[in-house]
C-alpha cells in the first residue's frame, strides 16, 4: 500500500505521538510506501521558519532523505485533478482549506491512501482512501 501523510501526522511523528510511530513501523514492516506531496512539505517546512525546533527538524530531514518518505512534485495531471475536486465540493455546498483540496487531488492522482487526523476535512471527496493513525 501507498500512504501519503498529511501534515498534521507528519507533526505527530515529530512529536513521537507512540500511537502514529506504531503505525508507521507496522507499515514498514508490512513493506508499505510512504509518500509526502511538495503541499506538505511545505507545510511542514515553514513550520520550522515560524517556530525552529532543530531536533524536530532533523527527524524530518532523516524522515525525507533516508528514503522513509519521498517528496513527490505535483505535475500537470495532478493540477487537473485538483480542480475537479474543487468543483465537486463547491456543487456539493463543502468548503477545505486549499492545501487540504491539493493534498486529496494528489491521493486519488497516486491512488494513494491518505493519512490523517482530520477525517472530516476529507470526507466530502469521492474516491478518496482515508485513514486516521490516531483514532483508529
Amino acid at each position: 500500500m501507498i500512504y501519503t501523510l498529511d501534515t498534521n501526522i507528519v507533526i505527530h511523528y515529530l512529536r513521537n505521538e507512540p500511537i502514529v510511530h506504531h503505525n508507521f513501523n507496522n507499515a514498514v514492516l508490512r513493506g508499505d510506501n510512504f509518500i509526502i506531496p511538495k503541499v506538505v512539505d511545505y507545510e511542514i517546512r515553514r513550520g520550522f521558519r515560524i517556530f525552529p525546533a532543530p531536533n524536530k527538524e532533523a527527524a524530518y530531514q532523516v524522515l525525507v532523505k533516508e528514503g522513509f518518505c519521498a517528496v513527490i512534485e505535483m505535475d500537470s495531471y495532478f493540477w487537473k485533478r485538483a480542480e475537479e475536486v474543487y468543483a465537486d465540493l463547491y456543487r456539493k455546498r463543502l468548503t477545505i482549506g486549499e492545501f487540504d483540496i491539493l493534498i486529496a487531488a494528489f491521493c486519488l492522482e497516486n491512488n494513494c491512501t491518505l493519512v490523517t487526523n482530520n477525517v472530516k476535512h476529507f470526507e466530502g471527496i469521492e474516491g478518496l482512501a482515508i485513514v486516521d493513525w490516531l483514532n483508529p
